[in-house]
């Protein structure tokens, strides 16, 4: 393997973190616990401002960004205590942003003039974000910076990506002080949905959730062709939606997902594909979404569920697509499902079925009316009572203390992310960039109409999602893009939904699809192809938005002229184009299928895909003629 794919899976491994030994082992395990409590504290019974909250967030999260990831590559991961300089990098942390929290209100109140004193700590402030971001969101730092110098060089533009220019004085003080820079929206996110999910989902782990998951799958599709692989997309897709990180879900299932796909008889670039492809969805798949359902419903301003009825069906379809691709693949290959240790269902449920409480806890609380935070407490609180409901399921006090630190270490990444972004979005904000990047689309697609704005705004997602996780990706999109697509007719749920899965789907996009990447690490498989793989197995994925764009009938909920029988007609016979489209992409349907029976079946799924009666008749007319052409084939081989 070269270098570039080690680099790259080692952004994303969990092994990338140091390790303590002896005395700082404990202190940091005792921090993090102290930083896990912090959060659900503030989430029930705080009452801080935003500004304090999410000051306090980057204290903890860039000092322990410093302590935990190495400075460089080939560092000794295992200590006894930190370097003396990431000690310093942290003290100025604590230092730089415990100074903005207390003079915050008085900066307020004086209208935001800065003593010189305050620019430097701003300064400082702002180097420290950047090396907290180099070391753990890799190229995300780079695009930050790029935005960053924007502020200065833009002045030189031409066109409509120029501005007048902006001092020093004024830049530090939009992205360090302001509200719209390092404690913008990304921190918010970060300091409140991301985290107490992301410990949600490590106290979830612990209980023996997982395994629940992987036994119930099998019980559900083990014993159908290509079985372990279908288990993977049932797996992935659950454990996704709640730790809203695909890289971080490939890196943790995928390593056991991919060998079980090996050993069944999948090519290894087909395997890493399917895991990166699965991982990926979880981030819009409801009933959680990698939380960043929760951030949707905030900018839109509309209940959390109405975004997530409006997420079902193009989830689903997502997933459908997968399950198809898999066991279309594996009837080509001839490859039979497990049929040696598989549990029974009703066995299962009756061992491990209690595990299932705190689900029902959270998607109870949060349709019952109660805030997404409230609602994870007391899912995290549910899980360990949950637990302990049975002796052999029961979470003892270690296994709570390995929850918190290894919550709090997993929102790290993610976190991070969040909070660099805050540099694009003070930029986008301060220079109008987003405004005039709207104008140049809304220019060229004048034409085109709708479509071609959705194209380019497309590409635009993709781009700027690259490398980053789901709600980072999403956040830094929607404000950009989403005003682009409003403008064009577009209603805001398909705009913001549109632009959401474009930004997940750039995880398995190339040159950047470090979810293919990482799947690729764990599979030994060419990076290249797994990528390209993933693309494919994945490509519903990447057409489905276009068909919800300008007719929201498919987005349940959206469109309030569609009633539900309507909506639910849309909704099978755009299940009905998925199989078509897998089943030519695959050249299988009962059977080898030759190319005039592909070519029909990929003419049939954009006609059942897209809602109406017209196009519904002539799908099925082709499905019935591409069904009789494969029948007709098929007699002649005998």
């Amino acid at each position: 393997m070269g270098d570039g794919k080690e680099k790259k899976d080692e952004q994303a491994a969990p092994g990338r973190l140091r390790t303590y030994t002896g005395g700082w082992g404990r202190l940091m395990t005792v921090l993090l616990c102290l930083w896990t409590g912090f959060q659900i504290y503030s989430a029930v019974f705080g009452r801080m401002s935003a500004v304090t909250l999410r000051a306090v967030h980057c204290i903890f999260l860039l000092s322990f960004t410093f302590l935990l990831y190495p400075a460089r590559k080939g560092e000794m991961k295992c200590r006894k205590m930190p370097p003396v300089f990431d000690l310093v990098l942290a003290a100025l942390t604590a230092g730089a942003f415990g100074y903005l929290m207390l003079r915050y209100p008085q900066v307020a109140q004086n209208g935001g003039r800065l003593q010189p004193f305050e620019l430097a700590i701003a300064a400082v402030g702002l180097v420290l974000a950047f090396e907290a971001a180099r070391r753990a969101a890799g190229n995300l730092a780079a695009l930050a910076l790029l935005f960053l110098g924007y502020n200065f060089f833009g002045a030189w533009l031409p066109g409509a990506l120029g501005h007048n220019g902006f001092t020093l004085k004024r830049v530090l003080s939009t992205q360090f002080w302001g509200t719209q820079g390092l404690l913008g929206t990304g921190a918010g996110v970060s300091a409140t949905y991301i985290f107490l999910f992301v410990v949600f989902g490590a106290f979830l782990k612990q209980s023996g959730f997982s395994r629940l998951i992987s036994d119930l799958s099998l019980t559900l599709v083990g014993r159908t062709p290509g079985g372990p692989a279908k288990v993977a997309v049932l797996a992935s897709a659950l454990m996704g939606m709640i730790n809203g990180s695909a890289v971080a879900n490939v890196a943790t299932t995928g390593t056991i997902t991919i060998p079980l796909m090996r050993e069944a008889g999948y090519k290894k670039e087909f395997a890493g594909a399917v895991e990166a492809v699965a991982s990926t969805g979880g981030q819009f798949c409801p009933p959680i979404m990698g939380a960043v359902g929760f951030v949707m419903a905030e900018f839109l301003n509309i209940s959390y569920t109405k975004v997530m009825l409006a997420a079902v069906v193009p989830a689903f379809l997502y997933y459908l697509g997968l399950l198809f691709a898999v066991h279309f693949e594996a009837r080509r290959l001839g490859l039979a499902g497990v049929t040696e240790n598989i549990p029974k269902a009703a066995e299962v449920l009756r061992r491990q079925g209690h595990l299932l409480l705190p689900l029902a806890v959270l998607i109870g609380l949060m349709l019952a009316g109660y805030t997404p935070l409230y609602a994870a407490v007391f899912g995290i609180l549910s899980t360990v009572a949950a637990s302990w409901l049975r002796k052999e399921t029961r979470m003892t006090g270690r296994q709570i203390v390995d929850a918190c630190v290894e919550g709090a270490k997993g929102a790290l990444s993610v976190g991070v992310c969040c909070v660099i972004i805050g540099v694009i979005i003070g930029t986008v904000t301060l220079t109008s960039l987003g405004l005039n990047i709207g104008y140049l689309i809304l220019e060229l697609a004048e034409k085109g109409g709708i479509y071609l704005t959705g194209l380019l705004v497309m590409v635009l997602s993709t781009v700027l999602g690259m490398g980053v996780p789901g709600v980072a990706a999403y956040v830094i999109v929607q404000a950009v893009a989403v005003p682009v697509l409003i403008r064009v007719g577009v209603p805001a749920l398909s705009a913001h939904l549109f632009c959401l899965i474009y930004a997940c789907l750039s995880n398995i996009t190339p040159p950047v699809a470090m979810s293919s990447y990482v799947a690729s690490g764990i599979a030994g498989s060419d990076q290249t192809k797994t990528a390209l793989w993933s693309v494919r197995l994945g490509l519903i994925g990447f057409l489905i938005p276009f068909f919800f764009l300008n007719n929201p009938v498919l987005l349940l909920g959206a469109d309030p002229s569609a009633t539900l029988p309507e909506t639910l007609w849309a909704a099978a016979t755009a299940a009905v184009g998925t199989a078509a489209l897998t089943a030519g992409l695959e050249g299988w349907l009962d059977g080898p299928c030759r190319w005039p029976v592909r070519l029909l079946l990929l003419l049939v799924a954009p006609l059942m895909l897209w809602p109406g009666q017209l196009t519904d008749l002539l799908g099925m007319l082709l499905l019935g003629a591409a069904w009789l052409l494969q029948r007709r084939s098929a007699h002649r081989i005998k």
